[in-house]
């Protein structure tokens, strides 16, 4: 798979104490002390919070969807997924990205539980990222390890990297879509999706 593979290269992971030493260098970057009493167990705090921001790189995406279910009563309409949390982090300036995401497929035998689509959100979302490459890497990842007659995933989204640095535009928000298949084929499927998501307009 391309941009949805789960590690592009290996590399050399420092350990947890040359990640602690960073930061505390970062603190004294900003003209801080980090050895005042407030500051203290902040490189420990800042380590183990980051490995569950980017906890997405030890996990491989397409194991979540390796168990499906065929018994499903020939049900072959669309099944929708609205407003998971996304939480990532822009690999520009490492600072947050919240938002919700709606991820959409038309299974052509088989269905997937809906908790695995939430957890496959979560593992690209947990990497540094930016919004355009992790739409596709979900919606990729949906087309080609479960094979349905289309995928559709939206994400709407706030970039802490432009609401509160650079421009400071508090509110504003980004959307972005991946259309696969038939929701891509088919603009009656495509705005049946967006009504169930609530942007059919």
């Amino acid at each position: 798979m391309n941009d949805s593979s789960p590690v592009v290269r290996h590399l050399s992971r420092p350990s947890r104490r040359e990640a602690e030493a960073a930061v505390r260098t970062l603190l004294r970057w900003t003209g801080d002390d980090p050895d005042r009493e407030g500051l203290l167990e902040t490189p420990a705090r800042v380590v183990r919070a980051y490995e569950e921001f980017f906890s997405g790189y030890a996990v491989d995406p397409v194991d979540f969807l390796s168990r499906t279910f065929s018994e499903t009563e020939g049900y072959d309409e669309i099944v929708v997924l609205r407003d998971i949390r996304v939480e990532s982090h822009c690999e520009h300036h490492m600072v947050p990205i919240v938002g919700k995401a709606h991820v959409g497929y038309l299974p052509k035998n088989r269905v997937v539980g809906i908790s695995k689509i939430a957890r496959l959100v979560d593992a690209y979302a947990r990497r540094l990222q930016i919004q355009e490459k992790l739409t596709a890497q979900i919606a990729n990842t949906m087309q080609e390890v479960l094979d349905p007659r289309g995928v559709a995933v939206v994400i709407e989204a706030s970039h802490q990297c432009m609401t509160t640095r650079g421009v400071h535009k508090s509110g504003a928000g980004m959307v972005t879509s991946r259309m696969l298949g038939a929701f891509r084929d088919d603009p009656a499927t495509r705005r049946e999706f967006l009504t169930m998501i609530g942007n059919g307009g």
